[in-house]
């Protein structure tokens, strides 16, 4: 059975290692979110890292994960000290758990505050694409699909949830999904 596969990405105001109380803030409900998220009905794991420093995502061993990579645009630091950025790796049964998560609770709170910590770039942030039952998405098919995004569209390939796909590649409505005129009811 297919799996979906997410990846998130922005770019913040402040590097992750900054002392400043923003950053403390944006730091704590991320790791707040994603002890919310693993308890989640369809959620069935994300990217960890092992044994990293605040900040230093590309030094990190991120095992079956692969290599831990960005989008070309990002062009922020890279050392722990002045990684600006956040980025996120996960796997869902389905999309409507998946939307559940992102827009109900404390992932809904901190999605109403995003620009108080994300910088407006113009690209998009997320990017949803099938993976089979076994397989783990890697960080690099992330970024290739959230720049095949960037640059095609929705497709099946690389969609989002308002213009999202079934796994055989059918455009996929679900309901309170996507604008008012397009939902299924």
């Amino acid at each position: 059975m297919p799996h979906l596969a997410l990846y998130t990405f922005g770019v913040l105001k402040s590097p992750l290692a900054d002392s400043a109380p923003l950053t403390h803030e944006f730091y704590a409900m991320g790791e707040a979110v994603y002890r919310k998220f693993s308890q989640h009905p369809g959620y069935l794991a994300h990217a960890e890292p092992v044994n990293v420093e605040r900040g230093g995502l590309f030094e990190a061993d991120w095992g079956a994960w692969g290599e831990f990579s960005v989008p070309t645009w990002y062009g922020k630091g890279r050392t722990a000290e002045t990684t600006a950025l956040a980025a996120t790796l996960s796997l869902w049964t389905d999309l409507r758990p998946a939307f559940d998560a992102v827009y109900t609770g404390m992932h809904r709170e901190a999605l109403n505050r995003r620009y108080d910590w994300f910088e407006r770039t113009g690209h998009p942030n997320y990017v949803f694409w099938w993976v089979s039952g076994d397989a783990i998405p890697t960080w690099r098919d992330g970024v290739s699909r959230l720049e095949h995004l960037h640059d095609h569209g929705s497709a099946p390939h690389a969609f989002t949830f308002r213009d999202s796909f079934a796994p055989d590649g059918t455009p996929n409505r679900i309901k309170d999904i996507g604008p008012k005129s397009d939902r299924v009811h």
